[in-house]
C-alpha cells in the first residue's frame, strides 16, 4: 500500500467546474486576441505606436501633473517639445542622410560587383598559397555569383516585413493619427489604468497587480535603457565612421546604432556594410582596421559602460529571447509584431517566473518520494565476495 495523500476536501465538483471555466475563458480570450491581431494588424500600427509613445512619455506628464499642471496641458507641452526636437533633427540630418542614402542605393550594385571581384581575387590568392583543390567550389561560386542574390534576398525580406505593416497605413497616416491618439492616451492614462484595475477578479487582484507592476518595471527599464544605448551607439558609429573618412559613414553609422535594439544585429550589419564600402573605396587593410576599431570601441563602451549603467541585471530580458521574439513577431504579424515582441516577451517572462516560484513551493515539488510498503529488497542475490555455486 503506497502512502498517497487523499484528495483535498476543497476539490469539490463545483470547484473543478469553476477551474475549467477559468481555463476556457483564458483560452477564448487568447484566441480572440490572436484573431483580432491577424485581421487588423495592418491598421493597428498607429495605435500601437501611440500606445508605446504614451507609455514612454507618461512619467514626464505625471511629473508635470504633480506640480499642478493639468494632464491635457502637460501632454500638449510634452508632445510639442518632442515634435520640435524631432523636426530640428530632421532639418539638420535629413539633407545629408537623404543624399547619402540615394547615392548608396544607386551605387550598391557597383559596390557588390567590386566586392565580389575582390573576394574572388582573395580566394585565388589563398588557393595559390595553400595548394590547388583546397578551396571549396561552393565558396568560389558564392564569391562569383551568389553574393548579389543574397543581398537581393535580404532586401526583399526586409521589404516584406516592413511593407506588411504599411500595406494600408502609410507614413502620412502615421504622422496624422499617431500624435492625436498619443495625446488622448497621455491625457487619459491614469483613468485607463484605473478602469482596467476595476476589472480584475477580486480574489486574485493582488497577485495580478503584482505581476503587472513587475512587467512594467522590466519593460520600462528595457525600453528606456535600450533607447538610450541605441542613441549613444548611433552617435558613436556615425561620428566615428565619418571621422575615418568612410563614404556614407553617417548614414551607415546611424542605421547601425538604431538597429542595435536587436542585440548585436545592428553592429554586425554595420560592420559588414562598412567593410564592403571601405574595400571598394580604398582597397587595403587600413580602412578595414579603422572600421573595426570604430565598431569595436562602440560595442565595448556599450557592453561595459552604457548597458550596466542604464540596463544592468534588473531587466530580465536575455538577448537571445529578445532576438527570437523580434523575428517571431515579424514572421507572425509583420511590423506590428516587431513592436509588440518585447512587451509580450516581458509579460511571458514574468508569468513564467511566477509559475516557477509557485511550482517550487507547491506539494507537487515538495512532497517526499512515495514509500512502498513493504520495502522491496534490492540486494543482489549474490554477495560480491561470496563464491558462486559450482564456481571456483
Amino acid at each position: 500500500m503506497n502512502n498517497i495523500p487523499p484528495a483535498s476536501p476543497t476539490e469539490t465538483p463545483a470547484t473543478k467546474r469553476l477551474q475549467w471555466q477559468r481555463l476556457a475563458l483564458v483560452a477564448v480570450f487568447l484566441l480572440g486576441l490572436w484573431l483580432f491581431l491577424r485581421l487588423f494588424s495592418s491598421v493597428l500600427t498607429p495605435f500601437v505606436v501611440a500606445a508605446g509613445l504614451a507609455y514612454f512619455l507618461d512619467p514626464a506628464v505625471s511629473r508635470l501633473a504633480r506640480i499642478g499642471l493639468r494632464r491635457s496641458a502637460g501632454a500638449l507641452l510634452i508632445l510639442a517639445t518632442a515634435a520640435i526636437v524631432i523636426a530640428l533633427l530632421v532639418l539638420l540630418l535629413y539633407p545629408v542622410i537623404a543624399d547619402q542614402a540615394t547615392t548608396l542605393a544607386k551605387n550598391l550594385p557597383a559596390y557588390i560587383s567590386t566586392a565580389q571581384r575582390d573576394f574572388g581575387h582573395l580566394i585565388n590568392t589563398v588557393e595559390r598559397r595553400i595548394g590547388p583543390g583546397m578551396v571549396s567550389s561552393k565558396l568560389r561560386d558564392i564569391a562569383a555569383n551568389q553574393a548579389g542574390e543574397i543581398v537581393s534576398f535580404a532586401g526583399t525580406a526586409a521589404t516584406n516585413i516592413i511593407g506588411s505593416g504599411f500595406a494600408v497605413v502609410n507614413v502620412l497616416t502615421l504622422l496624422i493619427i499617431t500624435p492625436i491618439v498619443t495625446f488622448y492616451f497621455l491625457r487619459d492614462w491614469p483613468s485607463i489604468i484605473a478602469h482596467v484595475d476595476t476589472w480584475l477578479p477580486r480574489r486574485y487582484e493582488g497577485v495580478i497587480r503584482a505581476q503587472a507592476l513587475e512587467v512594467n518595471r522590466i519593460l520600462a527599464a528595457w525600453l528606456r535603457g535600450q533607447g538610450i544605448c541605441c542613441l549613444v551607439l548611433a552617435m558613436i558609429y556615425g561620428v566615428g565612421l565619418t571621422a575615418v573618412g568612410l563614404d556614407f559613414g553617417l548614414t551607415v553609422g546611424l542605421a547601425a546604432g538604431f538597429l542595435s535594439f536587436i542585440p548585436y544585429v545592428g553592429t554586425l550589419l554595420g560592420v559588414g556594410v562598412s567593410i564592403m564600402l571601405s574595400v571598394t573605396q580604398d582597397p587595403g587593410w587600413d580602412g578595414v582596421i579603422k572600421v573595426c576599431i570604430v565598431f569595436g570601441c562602440g560595442q565595448a563602451l556599450n557592453d561595459y559602460v552604457f548597458q550596466p549603467r542604464f540596463l544592468g541585471d534588473r531587466v530580465g530580458l536575455p538577448a537571445v529571447w529578445v532576438i527570437f521574439s523580434l523575428f517571431a513577431g515579424a514572421a507572425a504579424f509583420g511590423f506590428l509584431g516587431i513592436m509588440l515582441a518585447v512587451p509580450v516577451t516581458a509579460t511571458l517572462g514574468v508569468l513564467a517566473r511566477f509559475w516557477l516560484r509557485r511550482y517550487l513551493h507547491s506539494p507537487l515539488y515538495l512532497e517526499p518520494p512515495i514509500q512502498l510498503d513493504p520495502p522491496i529488497d534490492l540486494e543482489p542475490p549474490f554477495a560480491l565476495d561470496a563464491p558462486r555455486p559450482g564456481g571456483r
